[in-house]
């Protein structure tokens, strides 16, 4: 047994096999849960999970803290709402009032979700190759920085419509064959998208490119020393987070049926944090845990208005103080101090 296996760097094939088991489990479970569940409630839950997902595979398998992920998140989603229900590309050049407009009128949701994953992967790679220069607190504040220069884009520009953002966001017929305006449709298309999202997840950490991740967690001197790219790889980790980031703005985009600045804002940003240290930062299925109880507290407080964020702040800081390792990370702590 290698030096890395006994450390825990790799999983051994009996995690595997029982994450992978848990996988299934969580999948028929989500399969079945509309029948006892509201299913919007749940759709809205998988993407925020997806979303949380993205974002754990950039802090807790790279050690970026990154506090601009909205950008990713509520831009895609205002690119896959635009280009569901009006289907425009408008490249006239400011001032001058020259440059083509092409109207193609709305587009199916399938690719509308493409563009809008192909919109924020851009994005992730040009933000990404000015925040990846710098380390903690200081790539950390610079992607907010970035966060706020697309937050206040969106407020302006034409097609995002300012603070009215874009309604009535047609669902469409996925691909063609199913048509998203029955709830139950819908509901399985996002779980298919969900599902898909977080099982390239889940091979990306557990692949040798996710070891290299790890290793540049632990110690990025060494990765160095060894002769790994490491800014590559971070760049590259970033774009693959922000492009499934993306997949997660524009399906819930379609889901609630409007884009709008409530997902491209900072306070999103720190949701996301909430959610993955709440479920446990570095697990699998942690992120998965944290946002669906954060998207529940927000659900069934919202009786309570203003207190629910207090409400909020009191349970994260118990689970901080009992869950040291989130809920997930100290499950898995007690599971395997018991073996």
């Amino acid at each position: 047994m290698s030096a890395a296996t006994q450390t825990g760097l790799i999983p051994t094939g009996a995690v595997r096999h029982n994450e992978m088991s848990v996988f299934f489990a969580m999948a028929a479970l989500l399969a079945l849960a509309p029948f006892g569940i509201y299913p919007f409630f749940l759709m809205q839950a998988m993407c925020f999970a997806l979303f949380a997902c993205a974002f754990n595979l950039l802090i807790g398998y790279v050690g970026l803290l990154s506090f601009g992920h909205a950008m990713f998140f509520g831009f895609a989603g205002y690119i896959a709402a635009h280009f569901a229900k009006l289907g425009t590309i408008d490249f006239t050049i400011p001032l001058i009032g020259i440059g083509p407009h092409i109207n193609l009128g709305p587009i199916n949701p399938a690719w509308a979700i493409l563009l809008a994953v192909i919109a924020s992967a851009i994005l992730g790679l040009l933000t990404g190759a000015l925040a990846i220069r710098r380390q903690g607190i200081y790539f950390a504040m610079i992607t907010l920085a970035l966060s706020q220069m697309i937050y206040f884009f969106c407020l302006q520009a034409p097609f995002t419509h300012g603070e009215d953002g874009i309604q009535s966001v047609p669902q469409g017929r996925f691909l063609g064959l199913f048509d998203l305006s029955h709830q139950m449709t819908m509901y399985y298309v996002v779980l298919a998208i969900f599902l898909f999202g977080f099982f390239a997840i889940y091979r990306t950490i557990n692949s040798p490119f996710g070891e290299i991740l790890k290793a540049i967690r632990e110690n990025e001197p060494r990765a160095i020393s060894l002769g790994y790219k490491v800014d590559r790889y971070k760049l590259a980790a970033f774009v693959l987070s922000a492009a499934l980031a993306g997949l997660a703005g524009g399906t819930k985009a379609l889901v609630s049926q409007n884009a709008s600045l409530t997902d491209v804002h900072w306070s999103m940003s720190g949701e996301v944090v909430l959610m993955t240290l709440l479920g446990g930062m570095g697990t699998v299925f942690g992120p998965v845990i944290g946002a669906v109880v954060i998207v529940a507290m927000q659900n069934y407080l919202a009786q309570y208005g203003q207190w629910v964020t207090v409400i909020q702040g009191i349970i994260f800081v118990a689970c901080v103080l009992l869950f040291r390792k989130g809920i997930i990370g100290e499950i898995a702590a007690k599971l395997k101090t018991a073996l």
